[in-house]
C-alpha cells in the first residue's frame, strides 16, 4: 500500500509499522511545532467522533504534508482518548474509525479488499464481486450486527464457506475495525504526556460531557448499589433469585446498570442464574444496549416504568423525581453532604 492507504487506514499493522519507521519519538509527537496540524487533525477525530462522524480528507495529489498529518493524527487522537479513559468515548471514537473506514472500504477493489482482510485474519476469498467467507470467521464478525439478514440462519453455506457482496464484505470489516480499536484503548500513555495535552483533553472533556447528558450516560464515580432507586432493586432481587424477568424490565435494569458504571460482564454475571440463561444471548443483548452497534440506549423514564408495570416500592423520593438516574443521582449528593458534613466535625 502506498502512504495514503496507509493514512486513511491507520488501524492495520503496515500503517502502524511505517509510523514506527518515520523515527517521530513520542516527545516529538506531543511537542514539535511542526506536527501542530496532525495534533489538531487528531483533536479534531476525537471530537467528531461524538457528533456526525470522522470525515476522512480526499488526500489527491503529490504533496506529502497532508498525508503526513492524516497519518500521525490517528496515534495522537488514541493518546488523547487514552488520557481521558472514559468507556463511552473509547465506544464511539472506535465506531467512528470504523464507519468511517467502511465509507471508503465500500468503494475499494475486491482485492484491496482482501489485503485488509488478510490483515484481520478473516479467511475470505474473492470471486468477481463477491466473496467466501469461512463461516467462523463469518460468525466472528457478525455478531454483533442486529438486522436478521447477517444471521448465519440467513445465509447459505457451500462447503463452510458464506458468499456475501463485496459491500458486504467491507461491512464486516468494519466490525473489525471497530472491535480492533476498542480493544486496543486504553494504551498505556506516562503522567508527563497527559499533562502536556491538557489544552486538547479539557476541549474534548467538555464536548464529551455535554454528549453523555445528551445520550444518558452520566459520569458516575464507582457503583453505589445501596443507593438504587426501589425498581431497579427489586429487579435485582428478582433476577438474583432466578425470576425470569420480563423483556421491559430486563431492558430497564441493564440500561440502567450500564450507564451507572456496571460492566458487561458483572451484568451477565447477574443474570447467570435465570432460568432461560444463555451466555452468548446474554452478552449480545447487553453489548447491544450498551452502544456496540452504535446506539447507546437510554433507561426508561419513570413514567415508562409505571406503562409497562415496572414501578416497584415507590418511596417519598420518587415522588419528586421522573427518572431512576435523577434518584440515583439524588441519593448520591444527599450521601457526598452527609459525608462533607461528618468530616468538618
Amino acid at each position: 500500500m502506498d502512504d495514503r492507504d496507509l493514512a486513511l487506514y491507520p488501524f492495520i499493522s503496515e500503517a502502524s509499522q511505517h509510523v514506527g519507521s518515520l523515527g517521530f519519538s513520542l516527545d516529538r509527537l506531543i511537542t514539535s511545532r511542526a506536527l501542530d496540524l496532525a495534533r489538531l487533525r487528531g483533536k479534531e477525530r476525537v471530537i467528531q467522533s461524538l457528533f456526525e462522524g470522522i470525515e476522512k480528507p480526499p488526500l489527491t495529489g503529490s504533496d506529502e504534508g497532508p498525508v503526513l498529518t492524516e497519518l500521525l493524527s490517528y496515534p495522537f487522537a488514541r493518546i488523547l482518548v487514552s488520557c481521558i479513559d472514559d468507556s463511552f468515548l473509547i465506544r464511539r471514537y472506535s465506531l467512528a474509525e470504523a464507519v468511517a473506514a467502511y465509507m471508503l472500504l465500500k468503494t475499494r477493489d475486491v482485492d484491496f479488499l482482501s489485503d485488509i482482510g488478510n490483515d484481520f485474519g478473516v479467511d475470505a476469498k474473492p470471486s468477481d464481486s463477491y466473496f467466501n467467507i469461512n463461516f467462523t470467521d463469518y460468525i466472528k464478525l457478525a455478531s454483533s450486527m442486529k438486522d436478521l439478514k447477517w444471521k448465519l440462519v440467513n445465509r447459505k453455506l457451500d462447503h463452510g464457506n458464506v458468499r456475501i457482496k463485496k459491500e458486504e464484505f467491507a461491512r464486516l470489516l468494519q466490525e473489525a475495525v471497530r472491535a480492533r480499536i476498542q480493544d486496543s484503548l486504553p494504551i498505556e500513555v506516562p503522567e508527563d504526556i497527559c499533562r502536556l495535552c491538557t489544552p486538547h483533553l479539557d476541549e474534548i472533556k467538555v464536548i464529551l460531557d455535554e454528549r453523555k447528558t445528551e445520550f444518558g450516560a452520566g459520569d458516575f464515580e464507582a457503583v453505589e448499589s445501596d443507593l438504587f432507586p426501589p425498581c431497579i432493586v427489586h429487579a435485582i432481587a428478582n433476577t438474583m433469585a432466578g425470576v425470569n424477568l420480563a423483556h421491559s424490565m430486563r431492558f430497564a435494569m441493564t440500561s440502567f446498570l450500564l450507564t451507572v458504571g456496571m460492566t458487561v460482564d458483572e451484568i451477565i454475571n447477574m443474570f447467570n442464574i435465570s432460568p432461560d440463561f444463555d451466555v452468548e444471548k446474554t452478552r449480545y443483548q447487553i453489548e447491544h444496549i450498551s452502544g456496540s452497534s452504535g446506539t447507546t440506549y437510554k433507561p426508561p423514564s419513570c413514567d415508562t416504568m409505571k406503562t409497562y408495570g415496572n414501578c416497584y416500592g415507590e418511596d417519598e423520593l420518587c415522588k419528586h423525581i421522573r427518572h431512576p438516574l435523577n434518584y440515583y443521582r439524588r441519593k448520591l449528593w444527599f450521601k457526598n453532604r452527609d459525608e462533607k458534613k461528618i468530616s468538618k466535625n
